[in-house]
């Protein structure tokens, strides 16, 4: 690899994580890209090297910011199974975790941009809807044994609505919210 590949490649991914938390932040159109740019410690005018179009970018960036998700919740149940919690406890736990309400820019793409993906380009909404199925699919892989896997899909909108619900309440209001709903899926699949 060529050190200026190398140096356009780190760029990309800078540019990339930077756009990744924004997205989650402030929603698809809450962000501009200069804005992402000036973030990144770039100009305006470099981002046409890196993508084709702002669409282009956003879906990178939703693929981006699912993996980093999905990443952070496989080592929390990785840790969580070693310590004997089981994988949909952990899961629900780590999902509806309280630490959620203020950690937008970093927490769940499904939960901070679900009410918006209807609208975004096709190219936007097929990275987003690509998002939802795998949540759906981890959920189903932590489901107890003998719960029908068809119920990761109430699951999994289960904990995007509550975390969406509970982030609108905010504070203690929110934090008892996840509590209630965290208590209820444990116990309803897990008990």
């Amino acid at each position: 690899m060529s050190m200026s590949a190398s140096r356009k490649e780190l760029t990309h991914d800078r540019i990339l994580d930077v756009a990744a938390r924004a997205i989650r932040r402030a929603g698809y159109d809450g962000v501009g890209l200069a804005t992402i740019m000036k973030e990144a410690g770039l100009t305006h005018g470099g981002f046409y090297a890196h993508f084709a179009s702002r669409d282009a970018l956003l879906a990178e960036a939703t693929q981006r910011a699912g993996r980093d998700t999905g990443a952070v919740l496989a080592e929390r149940l990785r840790q969580a199974q070693a310590a004997g919690v089981s994988a949909f406890s952990a899961l629900v736990n780590t999902y509806l975790g309280d630490a959620q309400l203020e950690n937008i820019e970093c927490g769940c793409i499904v939960a901070a941009l679900a009410a918006e993906i209807p609208r975004q380009a096709d190219e936007v909404a097929s990275a987003a809807r690509a998002r939802v199925l795998g949540l759906v699919d981890l959920v189903r892989r932590c489901l107890p044994a003998g719960v029908d896997p068809a119920q990761a899909q109430v699951v999994a909108a289960t904990m995007v609505g509550a975390l969406q619900l509970a982030r609108t309440l905010q504070g203690q209001a929110g934090r008892a919210w996840l509590a209630n709903v965290r208590n209820s899926l444990i116990q309803q699949y897990d008990a």
